[in-house]
């Protein structure tokens, strides 16, 4: 079923009108909250709406926590959402979503985000390859559990398949645009103000995407499907070892030689054309921070399970 042909309806039927929606977008430098929050903003001005934005600018390099407040409604007298008034959350980075659970209502608050985890590698106390991880323990189900109204997807992944993880945020867009009264072609024409032009029909793709799946009657839930394949990967944990596979994209790496001065490991160089390379690929613990602070997304690392002894 294509979104556009459903109606959106508003979650926060039975609550006071002359309240403001409080939305609070929340993730990483580098995934686009604030495109997420400035576009958001700029439709409920184009509805007719009073709206009230604030933004954490100081942490948008990648690898920060970066929030925005977007409030809109007849009349907004402050910026900023009180603890446990969010309507929606709207995160895209799991860890980020679970640690602002309590901005939100607890009496028909949604919950919508990306069940893609970005674990900074200072939080290890073992580094080594395949090393257990604490961060952000709780599983999809279980959130979406507390909050009664949630979505969690793999967004990120979401957008892989469409050619271009960048637009993961706009994947969330489209779950989002499922829970606000406002038509989908409304969403579309200000995401194209927000993007540039060669990537229109990609983040239109990517919306739809988003919004097909948020009201698809016939999806698995992604907290169901996150659950099997965790314990598929368990089951399996004697018998395989991850691969790991990092790759520079020599045409868009700048030689910035943030990835070479940040590496735990000492893993990259820079070669005699001024191009990340990764010198000792022995020594990499795929801890994903190249990839995470690269200005130009020309690091990408890939993880897949391959049974010891296979070839």
């Amino acid at each position: 079923m294509n979104a556009l042909d459903k109606e959106s309806a508003s979650p926060h039927g039975n609550r006071d009108a002359a309240r403001p929606t409080n939305v609070l977008i929340v993730g990483v430098g580098g995934q686009g909250v604030l495109m997420v929050s400035k576009v958001l903003a700029a439709l409920c001005q184009s509805e007719g709406f009073e709206v009230k934005q604030s933004e954490v600018h100081g942490m948008a390099k990648r690898g920060g926590s970066v929030f925005s407040h977007v409030r809109f409604g007849e009349q907004v007298w402050s910026p900023t959402i009180p603890r446990g008034e969010a309507d929606i959350v709207v995160a895209l980075e799991w860890a980020e979503g679970v640690r602002w659970l309590d901005h939100l209502r607890r009496d028909g608050g949604t919950f919508i985000a990306d069940t893609q985890r970005i674990v900074p590698p200072i939080s290890f106390r073992n580094r080594t390859r395949n090393a257990a991880s604490a961060y952000a323990p709780e599983t999809p189900a279980e959130v979406v559990a507390l909050v009664g109204n949630g979505f969690a997807l793999d967004a990120t992944s979401m957008a892989t398949g469409l050619g271009d993880r960048r637009v993961a945020n706009t994947v969330l867009l489209g779950a989002l645009s499922t829970v606000l009264p406002f038509a989908a072609e409304h969403w579309l024409a200000v995401i194209e103000q927000f993007v540039p032009a060669k990537t229109k029909d990609l983040n239109r793709r990517a919306f739809l995407a988003g919004r097909d799946w948020a009201v698809s009657a016939e999806r698995v839930p992604a907290a169901v499907a996150t659950d099997a394949v965790a314990q598929k990967v368990t089951a399996r944990a004697i018998e395989t070892a991850p691969a790991h596979l990092l790759t520079i994209n020599e045409a868009w790496c700048k030689g910035c030689d943030i990835c070479v001065k940040m590496c735990p490991e000492r893993c990259l160089s820079l070669n005699a054309r001024m191009v990340a390379e990764l010198a000792r690929p022995d020594a990499c613990t795929a801890c994903h921070l190249c990839e995470w602070l690269c200005p130009d997304y020309a690091i990408r690392i890939e993880s897949t399970p391959a049974v010891k002894g296979a070839s």
